[in-house]
């Protein structure tokens, strides 16, 4: 019961000492970052954790007013769950209806195919509890054997897919990410919205390869909204004007846009009241101000067209 210790007041972010993320970056490729991690299943920190977050759903769905409602949390956690019911709305909860709300809006305002990515700890429901627009393709990134747990327990409940929908799962452990995303079909000339909530991070350069990735696929303009660990900032949280700065100069050298938002101006604004106690987490939602790798491709391709036309004319002239 030791392992389960450590989440309870971060329930979506695993920090345990035997697990251990590897990065591999060059100055002519960077290949992503993988997993590995040597536990036994019955203290498994990383399954926990996503349980620990789930809990949370599951509760939350019984209040009287819900934030929200996730039918499939119950699947997840144990059948001796206690029940917290008070009054007070936990900070999870209020970053997952922020998110829930952030994701829908702006798929719903997508023409044709949207592109979902949700970097998750791999008991993340949204793709079927969220009521997805027709020709959503929603890729989950999250630890594998999570995934697997989740997928057995979700088939067991019956859960479903948006009809037209389409999900597709990519590995938090395989070291080639966003060689995956594309060979599962992403575009990156399509739109997408790119969400983290859950992602067990384990240090800045793990994050930074998260940022490197979606700056690398996302369009021009497209979203990035969910939750970080408040010790990436590696400042005092208390200081919201270093935080912030932190916040910017990380987001800004990766090409977004960001701006952090309040979990008290969340709960007032759902007419809720704000749990008491500290919450470790930052919730943000940042834009993306470059153009993917596949846009700047498809200009470079157009630019070169245009000269050979040119050229090909001036030669016709003379």
């Amino acid at each position: 019961m030791e392992c389960l210790s450590r989440f309870g007041n971060a329930p979506t972010i695993a920090t345990v000492s035997n697990v251990r993320f590897k990065f591999k970056t060059t100055k002519t490729q960077r290949t992503g970052l993988w997993l590995k991690a040597k536990v036994n299943d019955d203290c498994d920190p990383l399954l926990q954790a996503a349980i620990n977050a789930a809990s949370l759903r599951f509760q939350e769905t019984h209040r009287p007013e819900p934030l929200f409602v996730d039918p499939y949390a119950g699947c997840f956690v144990p059948p001796d769950i206690q029940m917290d019911l008070k009054k007070h709305s936990h900070h999870y909860c209020l970053a997952t209806k922020f998110i829930d709300d952030k994701l829908l809006r702006t798929a719903n305002h997508i023409d044709g195919l949207k592109q979902v990515v949700l970097l998750t700890d791999g008991m993340d429901t949204r793709p079927y509890r969220l009521n997805w627009p027709t020709s959503t393709i929603i890729f989950d990134i999250s630890p594998e054997r999570v995934f697997k747990n989740s997928a057995e327990k979700l088939e067991g409940v019956g859960s479903k897919i948006p009809r037209s929908c389409v999900f597709l799962h990519v590995p938090l452990e395989s070291s080639k990410i966003l060689q995956n995303l594309r060979a599962k079909g992403f575009n990156g000339n399509q739109p997408s919205i790119w969400a983290i909530q859950g992602l067990p991070v384990m240090t800045l350069a793990s994050f930074e390869e998260i940022l490197f990735i979606i700056s690398s696929l996302a369009m021009n303009g497209c979203l990035f909204v969910g939750e970080l660990p408040a010790w990436l900032t590696e400042t005092e949280i208390g200081n919201k004007s270093t935080t912030k700065k932190w916040m910017d100069k990380l987001f800004m050298s990766n090409g977004f846009r960001v701006d952090m938002v309040s979990y008290n101006e969340v709960s007032s604004k759902l007419g809720k009241e704000l749990a008491p106690g500290s919450y470790k987490n930052i919730l943000f939602v940042a834009e993306q101000l470059r153009f993917s790798d596949d846009q700047m491709e498809t200009w470079s391709r157009e630019f070169q067209r245009v000269e050979e036309a040119g050229d090909e004319e001036g030669f016709e002239e003379l």
